[in-house]
């Protein structure tokens, strides 16, 4: 499957992109268009920016994993020694 049309399944959710030169970004996968996918990126404080990479500068895009579900805490017994 082309990385471009796994990419469309991703629109509108968390992905990591891993570029060619070795580097990566994150955020939400807003579009694509024109040979390039457009992310939505955290910048700092309240800002946001979106950004575009073009298909021939990206090495893959995978979408984001589950959150662990928490489990609750097990509790060891405690054993206590008699002398």
């Amino acid at each position: 499957m082309s990385l471009q049309h796994k990419a469309y399944g991703w629109i509108g959710s968390p992905v990591g992109v891993s570029l060619m030169d070795g580097t990566g970004v994150s955020g939400i996968l807003c579009s694509i268009q024109g040979g390039s996918i457009y992310i939505i990126e955290y910048l700092y404080h309240t800002q946001f920016t979106t950004k575009h990479y073009a298909f021939n500068q990206i090495r893959d895009i995978l979408p984001f994993p589950q959150c662990p579900q928490p489990q609750p805490p097990v509790h060891q017994p405690k054993i206590f020694i008699l002398v």
